[in-house]
């Protein structure tokens, strides 16, 4: 049985979907973006405030299922632009252990959602 994991310290689900599904031990995120869930507001004066907004969000949903960033297994970072890794990088990087960090691919794509700048989904196991 899966159970739907929600919590209001994320941004709502603008969709048919959730904002994660833990099935067993593992959690499956669908991807965070740059919106404030207090305010609704986009946070994307900069990609280091954007992508300081995902990984908070992303952090709450973590919180919800009782998991922190060391559950994390996989991470999938979608970006508009290739020349932002490094900076994306350094945000990301500053919420785990680099020795025990999870497995990752970045990709760039043509548009995300809202026409933000970064996306990011996670898979973690307890």
């Amino acid at each position: 049985m899966k159970k739907i994991i929600f919590t209001e310290n994320s941004p709502a689900p603008i969709g048919p979907y959730n904002q994660a599904i833990l099935k067993g031990n593992t959690l499956y995120t669908s991807g965070q973006i740059g919106i404030n869930p207090a305010t609704g507001e986009l946070v994307n004066a900069t990609i280091e405030a954007e992508t300081e907004q995902v990984m908070q969000n992303m952090k709450a949903v973590l919180e919800a299922a009782g998991m922190t960033f060391e559950n994390v297994v996989k991470s999938t970072i979608y970006i508009m632009n290739m020349n932002d890794f490094a900076k994306i990088n350094d945000v990301y990087g500053s919420y785990f252990n680099e020795k025990t960090a999870p497995a990752r691919e970045t990709v760039q794509v043509a548009c995300l959602p809202k026409n933000l700048n970064i996306e990011i989904s996670m898979i973690a196991v307890l």
